[in-house]
């Protein structure tokens, strides 16, 4: 199971969002601009500048998510939102021999399926060591003749291998990574990574990360989720038929569900 954990965020982030946007209509200088911003005007204030699209003044708000327990299949398709920051646990530095990995529900759920999911870890993971070894005792016996002692170049030539090595490791492997994005972006990412139709991995990950972000900024995200909670489906004939149970489902979640 993937954990998803928030890490920071920017303070008050529905007022720093209401600050932007009346900036935009005030002569008020900076270091007045937030008066008269009570919690219910700048509630009332996010959830105006949200219908009216006034979008830019919500990117000024940030979060960001530890994500733990996911596969690197997980990680291409999260890559693909590139108005982000990623730093992720590198296969060149750190060595797999021992790595863990995604197994999907519905193999899971099969026996036979399950048992030949796992005899093909056991094999990558064997092919892995063996490559390992196999690279680095070639570039220990290079390091050595351009000088080095035998355990500097022991030391250098595992992590060497890891670089090559890692090509045989599955898209089940187990992952970690910090990413950071800007709260339009989270609304963006939550519009397709939350629908029934996105990949079930990723779905996870974004419903954990919309019950963090949205006790803390319920304005922000009070529409939050796919597209059909604020209008019908976009996805024509691909519609999983289920608007309405989806709706109900982002409309009511809160940070305990």
């Amino acid at each position: 199971m993937p954990k998803v954990t928030l890490l920071a965020y920017t303070p008050e982030p529905e007022k720093v969002v209401a600050s932007a946007a009346k900036l935009c209509y005030s002569s008020s200088g900076i270091e007045k601009i937030e008066d008269g911003l009570t919690k219910e005007k700048t509630s009332s204030f996010v959830r105006m500048i949200t219908k009216l699209g006034h979008a830019s003044t919500i990117e000024h708000v940030s979060f960001t998510f530890g994500i733990e327990g996911v596969s690197r299949s997980f990680l291409a398709q999260m890559t693909r939102h590139r108005i982000a920051s990623y730093s992720v646990k590198s296969q060149r530095y750190v060595g797999e021999a021992d790595f863990q990995y995604v197994v999907p529900p519905e193999i899971e759920s099969i026996p036979k399926a399950k048992k030949e999911f796992l005899d093909a870890m056991e094999e990558d993971r064997r092919h892995y060591e063996k490559l390992s070894a196999i690279l680095t005792e070639k570039r220990k016996h290079e390091l050595m003749d351009e000088g080095k002692d035998g355990e500097t170049a022991g030391r250098m030539a595992r992590k060497m291998s890891n670089e090559d090595a890692r090509f045989v490791l599955p898209n089940a492997c187990e992952t970690k990574m910090i990413c950071t994005l800007n709260a339009r972006e989270l609304l963006h990412f939550f519009s397709l990574r939350c629908c029934n139709r996105a990949q079930w991995e990723i779905r996870g990950v974004a419903d954990c990360m919309l019950r963090l972000v949205k006790p803390i900024a319920p304005d922000i995200f009070a529409e939050a989720g796919p597209a059909c909670v604020r209008g019908d489906c976009p996805e024509g004939k691909m519609c999983c038929g289920k608007a309405e149970k989806v709706r109900q489902k982002y409309l009511e979640m809160d940070g305990n569900r």
